[in-house]
């Protein structure tokens, strides 16, 4: 469920906690492709709070220019876990935080997508539902870039690196999911102060 900036602005400075995250995928299509990268960043109107961050063995080949645009190879995921074993991780990280992502659609579309086929494997066994006992992330959703529409109207990019660079935020490694996150909460922190 989307809520608007005025309900994510009162939630904030009302002290929830939310939880900012990003990935990295081997292309756009949430039907196809997968999921290579999750970094999630908790935090309150007090600071950060927790850090979850991984590479994922996505199961299929890297394509070459999704490799140019997130730096991440087939070698750097060759050992590690298969999402099926990483998101109950995350989504326990994630709890009953408020989702933040810069097009959120983009993100928790890939999330639900795969929640959505443990929910057919598990149909199949039982009348069980998906990993945490949900089909789709049930969490409030708060999208950075459609914030950033509305408080920033006149920005002729609303990417979100084009976006950092507008309102002069530092960024680390672009397009990685952990530093992309906390880019998330740079921008939701820059909306939230302009109204303060």
């Amino acid at each position: 469920m989307n809520i608007t900036f005025d309900e994510a602005f009162k939630a904030y400075i009302g002290g929830a906690v939310f939880t900012a995250f990003d990935l990295e995928t081997t292309g756009l299509d949430p039907r196809q492709d997968k999921i290579a990268e999750i970094g999630a960043v908790k935090f309150d109107k007090l600071g950060l709070i927790a850090r979850f961050s991984t590479l994922i063995n996505p199961g299929i080949p890297m394509p070459a220019e999704a490799e140019r645009v997130n730096k991440i190879s087939d070698e750097m995921l060759r050992d590690k876990p298969s999402l099926d074993e990483v998101l109950p991780d995350f989504l326990r990280f994630i709890n009953d935080a408020i989702i933040a992502a810069h097009n959120a659609p983009f993100d928790c579309g890939f999330i639900n997508a795969k929640l959505g086929e443990f929910h057919g494997e598990s149909l199949t066994r039982s009348n069980s539902e998906g990993p945490m006992g949900f089909t789709s992330l049930p969490n409030p959703i708060a999208d950075t870039l459609t914030f950033s529409r509305e408080i920033f109207p006149a920005l002729r990019s609303h990417s979100l690196q084009n976006l950092a660079a507008e309102l002069g935020i530092t960024v680390q490694s672009a397009h990685r999911a952990e530093d992309d996150a906390l880019l998330c909460i740079e921008i939701f922190l820059r909306c939230a102060k302009s109204l303060t």
